[in-house]
């Protein structure tokens, strides 16, 4: 298994809803003692037509609030207007 592997995992434990906030917690430290790479939010370096799909993917999508269609549709929005 890679380092790369081992902070994935460890990341998607603190982003899991399921997991109990013990097991974040110990995710937490292990990011942090073994110097893995570990930022929360957007680090900024992603690509912007993958954000635009997943934006397009959001609106049309059924089972989707349509808070979350409005929210989309104004980010999409302001991504082109830029």
């Amino acid at each position: 298994m890679t380092e790369g592997n081992i902070a994935g995992g460890h990341k998607a434990t603190i982003n899991n809803p399921k997991v109990s906030e013990e097991a974040k917690q110990h995710s937490r430290e292990v990011l942090e003692n073994e110097n893995f790479e570990y930022q929360t939010g957007d680090k900024g370096d992603k690509n912007p037509n993958n954000v635009a799909g997943g934006l397009k993917a959001t609106v049309k999508n059924p089972r989707v609030s349509d808070e979350a269609k409005q929210n989309a549709q104004e980010r999409l929005n302001e991504m082109e207007s830029s």
